[in-house]
């Protein structure tokens, strides 16, 4: 299965985006499609083999609207195909895809048209009240009445084409929308004018004086129009994220091609394996690894960290960032949309683009709202005509319960601010998968945090060799031999000890046991029948003497499953366990040899996040494969509640099926290797970025830069979103409980008030307006 976001043009409320995505998952292959009218893209997903993007773009065609496939979709490529390349500053990436030409073109067409409706509307408001601007005697009232119509002809079938071309692209798919709504209206209070200025008559002989409405109809279209231009630019900044992530890349990179010379090049044209130099205040091009020199680079732009980080041969540098101090260079190993700030991006699009479950009820009545509105405005318009008021009161009543109805405040209520709230997490490297992670984020019980790599550093030191049977120097060796075949962060630690005895070391853990080791040399064997037991430990054979011997290293859990008698040291052991230690234990097929004890050290931020997390009501629990001791120690140190000590990797998602069965919405925190099985059992998976290496297969979160204080901006972002949400609902379902009846006459049995159709077109564009600009409130967010 293929997931893509696509632009789509023409889209202009909510129910044009509900027709859209019906299209879309009638098309065979489509497995899901998700239309979002803020953003106005679709999310689609499908099997390449059964659906082409021509097909897709055909099902949209079909609707009336257009799906954009010029670039590729492609906000997420770092080679977009884009316009005005040549006008751009270094360092940017060029922001005129044909989306957002066509984007531009949009607002730019509503502004002109927003303009001669204006200028129009001026006179003919005018002729409408000669008394007023003291022209009665000037022009007949036959005459204003011509005179109104030509100047309003325009602005109806001009002005207003859109309103007509998707009213008929709605009927032709057996639709309503808001287009309608506006259509209807005004059509209604134009063609009534008009039939009373050519053929007045008809009025004449019932005895009725007939008015024009040529002003109701003019100002009525205009004032949506510049409601509409108000609503695009705003909606413009809801995505601003997107365009500032963009923006972010480098235009071109330096090159170190044949015979050493230096080129430069446009970053579409890197290579994968590209030597790359990097000076001083320069934007990193691409993702790669430094092959020389070292420096200190700025990561801030996609990590949310404020403080440059230091870099050294070997590191991985992401493109985008800003190199502070020395030169350097290094391999490009990812290049195009494969790059961190490609991912970043189209992460984010996919997030900002998918709906979240509160926005199903707006949908749901978006469907209905419209063919309702139409049955309340004919029932409007009998009542009136039944109780006698004729028939242009009646009428004004009918236009104004179309005109005021506004689905657009609906579909746009969660959207908008889901673009803004996803945005803002981008902005603080805090990656959302979808909407409803940002939705149900915010209705969590529990935080269950993995140990090793997500609370701790994941970088042990060795602080101490005890001997049972053996000497410090073969327990070493032995140990190390074993551990050169794992990938464990405590093999890691082990062997990078062994490798370093003898040589000069700054690291205040393992530098006592170097200089106790007095230079000694140590070797590491080859190991056969290696076997790695995951919560356990090792073993392998290894021939000492010209004799093979099996050898085991892991936790007590491993001794005992091997019948390894450790009782003699248990109170030694447990000492080490009880500081936070992770003791490993050496023995052979008959005895405990000896242990190495490691000691990895807390992040930065744990303690504070912790209590933070406590401050939000939340209860916290570590999750552990060490055992009870051990853990314990840990967890008294950062603050955490609880302790699941003693879990297999393959067993943590059973504890997190167990705290959910107990009623509770669960959170797992892990680095999204090991633990994803319980990232995908979660509630919410939150997993911790590792260099350019971001995963979000099994988590619904993913921080960026790995500082757990994100856990808790994540959250709080996710409160303030669902409240900013539930405030945009509140208003779009209170402004059309309220004034559609307002408008039908409710109010005039007793007040004798009712609401003129400019009026309420003038509420409809604010109350579209208001719902975007709340969302805008969260980019206060920090």
């Amino acid at each position: 299965m293929k997931k893509e976001t696509f632009p789509i043009s023409g889209m202009h409320c909510a129910s044009c985006s509900l027709t859209v995505e019906k299209a879309l998952k009638q098309v065979d292959g489509v497995k899901d499609a998700t239309v979002n009218y803020a953003s106005e893209k679709a999310t689609i997903e499908y099997d390449e083999s059964r659906a082409q993007v021509d097909e897709l773009k055909k099902a949209v065609d079909s609707t009336g609207y257009k799906l954009i496939m010029d670039n590729n979709i492609s906000t997420t490529e770092s080679s977009h195909q884009m316009h005005g390349m040549d006008n751009m500053k270094m360092g940017e990436i060029p922001m005129h895809d044909h989306a957002s030409m066509l984007k531009e073109d949009e607002i730019r067409s509503l502004w002109h048209k927003f303009s001669a409706g204006f200028i129009l509307a001026i006179p003919i408001f005018i002729l409408s009240f000669p008394t007023i601007f003291g022209i009665d005697d000037l022009i007949s009232a036959q005459n204003r009445m011509i005179l109104a119509m030509i100047l309003a002809t325009p602005v109806q079938f001009w002005v207003g084409w859109q309103f007509y071309r998707n009213t008929l692209i709605a009927l032709k798919n057996f639709f309503t929308n808001m287009d309608t709504l506006i259509a209807i209206g005004t059509s209604s209070a134009f063609f009534y004018s008009a039939v009373a200025t050519i053929f007045p008559q008809i009025f004449e002989s019932s005895g009725v004086v007939a008015g024009g409405y040529f002003d109701t109809a003019t100002i009525i279209i205009t004032l949506i129009i510049l409601g509409r231009y108000m609503e695009a630019k705003a909606k413009g900044r809801a995505s601003d994220a997107i365009k500032k992530l963009m923006k972010l890349s480098a235009k071109t990179a330096m090159v170190i091609r044949d015979n050493n010379q230096e080129i430069e090049i446009p970053i579409n044209e890197l290579k994968i394996g590209d030597i790359i130099l990097v000076r001083p205040g320069e934007k990193i091009p691409t993702d790669g690894k430094i092959i020389e020199g070292q420096s200190s680079i700025d990561e801030s732009m996609v990590t949310g960290e404020s403080m440059p980080i230091d870099k050294k041969m070997g590191d991985i540098v992401i493109g985008a960032t800003i190199n502070k101090t020395g030169a350097f260079k290094f391999e490009a190993t990812k290049i195009g949309s494969e790059t961190f700030l490609s991912q970043i991006v189209k992460m984010v699009e996919q997030a900002q683009g998918s709906k979240a479950p509160i926005q199903r009820l707006a949908d749901i009545i978006s469907g209905y709202f419209v063919p309702i509105v139409i049955v309340i405005s004919i029932i409007t318009f009998t009542i009136w005509f039944a109780a006698g008021f004729g028939f242009t009161i009646s009428l004004i009543n009918f236009v104004a319960v179309l005109i005021i109805a506004c689905p657009c405040a609906l579909g746009l209520a969660t959207p908008t601010a889901i673009m803004v709230g996803t945005g803002k997490g981008a902005e603080h490297g805090i990656i959302f998968r979808d909407a409803s992670s940002l939705e149900t984020a915010h209705k969590l019980n529990v935080i269950v945090f993995d140990k090793t790599g997500t609370l701790t550093n994941g970088e042990p030191a060795v602080i101490g060799i005890i001997p049972f049977n053996e000497s410090k120097k073969n327990i070493l060796e032995i140990s190390a031999s074993l551990e050169k075949q794992s990938e464990h962060p405590i093999a890691k630690a082990i062997v990078e000890l062994a490798a370093s005895i003898g040589q000069n070391s700054s690291h205040p853990l393992d530098k006592a046991i170097r200089d106790e080791a007095k230079n000694e040399k140590i070797i590491l064997s080859t190991v056969k029948n290696f076997n790695a037991m995951p919560g356990h430990g090792l073993e392998g054979i290894i021939t000492i003497n010209n004799q093979d011997q099996k050898f085991y290293f892991g936790n007590r859990r491993l001794m005992s499953s091997k019948n390894i008698d450790v009782s003699n040291h248990a109170k030694e052991i447990e000492k080490f366990e009880e500081e936070g230690n992770t003791a490993m234990i050496l023995s052979n097929e008959l005895q405990a040899l000896g242990m190495i004890t490691v000691s990895d050290t807390l992040k930065d931020g744990s303690k504070e996040a912790v209590k933070s997390l406590h401050n939000l009501g939340l209860k916290v629990i570590m999750i552990t494969g060490d055992n009870q001791r051990t853990a314990k120690a840990i967890a008294k140190e950062v603050g955490i509640d609880d302790v699941l000590a003693d879990v297999l990797p393959q067993d943590k998602s059973g504890k997190i099926k167990e705290l959910q069965a107990s009623g509770l919405k669960v959170a797992m925190v892990g680095d999204g290797i090991n633990d994803s099985p319980a990232l995908a059992q979660a509630d919410i998976g939150i997993s911790l970025g590792t260099g350019t290496d971001v995963s979000i297969e099994s988590s619904n979160i993913t921080l960026v830069s790995g500082d757990l204080r994100g856990v808790v901006s994540a959250l709080s972002l996710s409160k303030r979103t669902m409240r900013n949400i539930k405030q945009n609902l509140f208003w779009a379902f209170g402004y059309n409980i309220v004034l559609i009846p307002v408008a039908a006459g409710i109010l005039y049995p007793i007040w004798k008030i009712t609401l003129n159709p400019i009026l309420a077109a003038g509420a409809m564009a604010a109350s579209s307006i208001s719902v975007v600009l709340n969302s805008l409130r969260l980019k206060r967010f920090k």
